[in-house]
């Protein structure tokens, strides 16, 4: 079967699989949803789509021009990370309708965080005056995280990151905070050094309390995911 390769393919099989519920709960959204509208479609299931139509670069373009949050969410997945430029990722920041799309923006496999430049980007954009770009700096931060051999920062560039978290943390808004606890989690991980590191700021700030579109959940606790007798075996650290 052919991919869906046109706004209106990519439409129709969202319509498909449409999803009541989903749509009941971005209505309770209210004001954040930035005017889009939405099929109500989970991000799981979002994913299984944008693998589907597997990499295209004009209709992901073609998307992101749509107002529909699962179109834009598929547009950040199917984009080709060789071809993005700094240009787009500025200009599409701030296009993100109040935030919405932050998190996939900026992590969850989209594209972003798989730009040559990204490392640059998340340095850049923690330290910007812009919540909603401190919010994704600090999920590309994340991602960064995560990378291995010569593409990953070294331990002296994470650590500086610890610093900057415990610095500013405590004045930041909730969305912004728990992308520093995402980042904070991931760097966590990397080493003894860095666990250490990242375990003393996680350990005073304390457990992160945020709200999400089903209402107030359980706070995040970074603290927990650095203590695993998993990550200590890993890591090579004792008690």
């Amino acid at each position: 079967m052919t991919p869906p390769n046109s706004v209106p393919d990519v439409l129709a099989l969202l319509d498909a699989e449409r999803d009541e519920r989903g749509i009941r709960n971005w209505e309770r959204v209210g004001v954040k949803t930035g005017g889009m509208r939405t099929y109500g479609i989970g991000l799981t299931r979002l994913r299984a789509l944008a693998k589907r139509i597997g990499r295209n670069r004009d209709l992901a373009l073609a998307l992101w021009q749509t107002d529909v949050h699962d179109a834009r969410v598929i547009a950040l997945l199917i984009d080709d990370p060789s071809q993005i430029t700094h240009e787009q990722a500025e200009r599409q920041v701030e296009e993100l309708s109040g935030g919405m799309l932050a998190h996939v923006f900026a992590s969850c496999d989209a594209t972003l965080a798989k730009t040559p430049f990204v490392v640059e980007l998340a340095d850049r954009w923690v330290r910007s005056n812009d919540p909603v770009r401190r919010s994704c700096g600090y999920g590309l931060l994340y991602e960064a995280s995560k990378f291995t051999g010569a593409k990953a920062p070294d331990e002296a560039f994470f650590l500086a990151h610890v610093r900057h978290i415990d610095d500013t943390i405590d004045t930041e808004s909730e969305a912004v905070r728990m992308a520093m606890g995402t980042a904070l989690m991931g760097i966590g991980k990397r080493s003894a050094v860095l666990n250490e590191a990242a375990l003393r700021v996680a350990q005073r700030v304390g457990p992160i309390e945020f709200t999400s579109v089903s209402g107030k959940c359980d706070p995040f606790d970074v603290a927990k995911h650095l203590v695993t007798d998993r990550l200590k075996e890993k890591l090579g650290r004792q008690e």
